[in-house]
């Protein structure tokens, strides 16, 4: 079943009843989940760009970061604000939607219509809130290839996606092999690091000391931790930059005044561009949602549901691969990504691996580094003429 609703556009009602096409799957089509439990019924949001061709051989599946969602290549209907990654997808772009049929859901456990702990629990009426099972980076992608099951695709020509979606389609290669032609994970991880799991813990701390969390029901009681959130967020994004970058845009640099106020004001451009930051994020991101997300991330081990190799997860597989990474990404290193192409090294893949020289941050998989784009756009022109999908039109 598939139905798009035409409601105003909140974060409320996005939740259950978002302005993105639905697919809902019912009792008889559950989600099994790692945690052992199965989530039934359940709905999933997404876009779609593009048009599928006659042999449905031209589907990319986009897979969205933690603060993410699926509104890719189009203006998110609470914000306003175009698409995440336009720089990377829609006519001429590297993800050219007048050759390919473009995918991006909501993963499970997030906040933009597909279900997750803001959405009613039909056996309660309630929010699931906490009561909400956790999830895991598998787990979303199973539910995307129900998805992609369910609009009648068989294989994917693409997976990609850069951070939290890079997990995803490391997991969709090591999952559905053969339903994964090529796979382009960016700024990414096999697994979390020590670090990053300290992170998400101090954010999730931020929210869950609010007083407005009331042990997670705040929906129930008509309240948001919103400050918990905000700082969360704030705390997050300083990861998500570099210091050079960070250095260049703020340096020591004042905010609307000529001399320190002595307070705990924002003096500096970079604490108001923290605070803003923080508010803008809660505007339209569930805080139960944030929980789960970054939990799911620090579970995320590909190697450990192999013996603890990681090349067994890709043992035999015939995907095409390109690795991504850039210099001052300090939260998913280039190291770190050098383990994931050893690994399909030793397991005979077809991958090559391209370090962006960029200061960035991590934040650079989003933003217009023309390296990146030149990257992309030669690795899905060549894995598209080994498809023997057409060739883009000449300029």
């Amino acid at each position: 079943m598939i139905r798009t609703h035409a409601t105003p556009h909140t974060p409320a009602n996005e939740v259950d009843h978002p302005s993105s096409p639905v697919a809902v799957f019912g009792p008889d089509k559950p989600l099994a989940l790692d945690c052992g439990v199965s989530l039934s019924p359940f709905q999933i949001a997404y876009q779609t760009y593009g048009t599928l061709n006659a042999a449905k051989s031209n589907a990319v599946l986009v897979c969205h970061a933690l603060t993410g969602d699926q509104h890719v290549a189009n203006v998110h209907p609470v914000t306003g604000k175009n698409g995440w990654w336009e720089t990377m997808i829609g006519p001429g772009r590297p993800i050219d939607t007048e050759r390919f049929f473009v995918i991006c859901s909501n993963v499970i456990g997030a906040c933009m219509g597909t279900t997750g702990p803001a959405s009613l629990d039909p056996a309660t009426g309630e929010p699931y809130a906490i009561r909400f099972p956790v999830v895991t980076i598998r787990d979303m992608v199973r539910a995307q290839a129900m998805l992609v099951e369910h609009l009648g695709i068989d294989t994917l020509f693409c997976v990609a996606g850069g951070s939290m979606g890079g997990m995803q389609v490391l997991q969709w290669a090591a999952s559905y092999p053969d339903k994964v032609f090529s796979a382009l994970p960016i700024a990414t991880a096999a697994k979390h690091s020590a670090q990053n799991i300290a992170f998400h813990e101090v954010g999730r701390q931020a929210v869950m000391a609010d007083p407005e969390w009331k042990a997670g029901s705040y929906l129930a009681n008509g309240s948001r931790p919103e400050k918990g959130l905000a700082v969360a967020r704030m705390a997050a994004h300083i990861t998500y930059l570099s210091e050079p970058a960070l250095h260049r845009k703020f340096g020591r640099k004042l905010q609307d005044r000529d001399a320190p106020t002595f307070s705990f004001d924002a003096d500096f451009e970079i604490e108001s561009y923290l605070r803003y930051q923080g508010r803008s994020f809660v505007e339209r991101f569930d805080a139960n949602s944030y929980l789960y997300l970054t939990r799911a991330m620090d579970y995320f081990d590909l190697a450990a549901d192999y013996g603890g190799v990681l090349a067994r997860a890709f043992k035999g597989t015939r995907t095409r691969f390109c690795g991504v990474s850039f210099t001052s990404d300090w939260l998913f290193t280039t190291a770190e990504m050098r383990a994931v192409v050893h690994a399909l090294n030793a397991a005979g893949a077809l991958v090559s691996f391209v370090e962006i020289e960029t200061d960035k941050g991590h934040d650079a998989f989003l933003l217009d580094v023309p390296e990146l784009i030149d990257t992309t756009r030669g690795f899905i022109d060549a894995a598209a003429r080994a498809r023997g999908l057409a060739a883009p039109p000449a300029e």
